[in-house]
């Protein structure tokens, strides 16, 4: 039994089993969350996580737009 069981939808850390947070959007898709942290910044600010060198999916040297 492993134990992680899902990827924060943030930040792509770890989501131990039996913590963290569950958030299922009216569309039917479900986000998870490893702390208030992430959370806040995902619904409440709506910020995108390439652009936050804590998370791992930070692009270095920015997001190219074409």
């Amino acid at each position: 039994m492993s134990l992680t069981a899902k990827q924060c939808s943030f930040c792509d850390g770890p989501v131990a089993r039996g913590s963290g947070r569950m958030l299922a959007k009216n569309d039917g898709t479900v986000m998870w969350f490893c702390s208030s942290k992430c959370r806040k910044n995902m619904t409440e600010l709506k910020r995108d996580p390439r652009k936050f060198k804590w998370t791992k999916r930070y692009v270095k040297g920015g997001i190219r737009r074409r």
